[in-house]
């Protein structure tokens, strides 16, 4: 008889933490960030918001000289920068967005959707709101994201080497007040000066492979002490000292 209650109560127990083991196994797996969660998984042929919200954070890690449409459409693009990415950070890579990938994403970015070593003050020094340029305040604010990833791609492939932002976005006021020119980029929020170390030059190179429509650097006049890169979708670069 006493053998055949201890048997019970083991089997009991075992039952219990059985059950709490799968409880917790669930509340592990079940993910969810602060700034956006992902609720499937995404491949090539996809489409909607959550494509949309994917290809703003992998936008920088184009092909050389390639700009990744934000257009919610998962094509043969976004599967290749979500491949690179995906390589980029040690994950199996597959072109397939799914739970590691959604995972590394989570680990980067911070409760604002902005990533983790960049903020939309370092983004724009102008003023608060991000009003007063050629575009309405969250249009300028979306394209200061875009850029903030872009530049975190930038800087993870350079070795996670701190960037200097020395200029973002820019109302025409503030614009004016720099001497910009009258149709910079800067007015639309996608675009970033920057400075110190790396080497001008290093940046300069190293942005035509981020997705940076624009890039001019030192030997394009008046960028002898800075590297401009924007999110234009025309290729215009323009750094002669540096082989560009």
């Amino acid at each position: 008889m006493l053998r055949r209650t201890i048997r019970l109560t083991l089997s009991i127990v075992m039952l219990m933490m059985a059950t709490l083991g799968g409880m917790l196994s669930t509340a592990g797996s079940a993910q969810a960030d602060e700034c956006y969660t992902w609720g499937r998984t995404l491949s090539e042929g996809m489409s909607g918001s959550d494509v949309t919200q994917l290809q703003i954070r992998v936008a920088g890690h184009a092909a050389y000289g390639e700009v990744i449409a934000i257009d919610g459409a998962f094509g043969p693009a976004t599967k290749a920068a979500v491949t690179r990415f995906q390589q980029a950070y040690g994950l199996p890579a597959d072109g397939v967005a799914g739970s590691q990938t959604f995972s590394k994403i989570y680990a980067l970015q911070d409760p604002d959707c902005t990533p983790i070593h960049f903020t939309y003050a370092e983004l724009n020094k102008c003023n608060s709101d991000w009003s007063g340029g050629a575009v309405s305040t969250l249009t300028a604010k979306a394209n200061g994201l875009r850029t903030m990833w872009k530049l975190e791609a930038m800087r993870h492939a350079l070795g996670d080497v701190p960037l200097t932002v020395t200029s973002g976005f820019r109302s025409y006021a503030c614009n004016s007040a720099v001497g910009g020119a009258s149709n910079s980029r800067h007015l639309y929020g996608d675009a970033a000066d920057l400075t110190g170390s790396p080497s001008l030059c290093t940046l300069a190179q190293r942005a035509r492979y981020h997705g940076f429509g624009g890039i001019f650097g030192p030997g394009y006049p008046d960028h002898g002490d800075h590297t401009h890169v924007d999110g234009r979708t025309s290729r215009s670069w323009s750094a002669p000292n540096c082989g560009i």
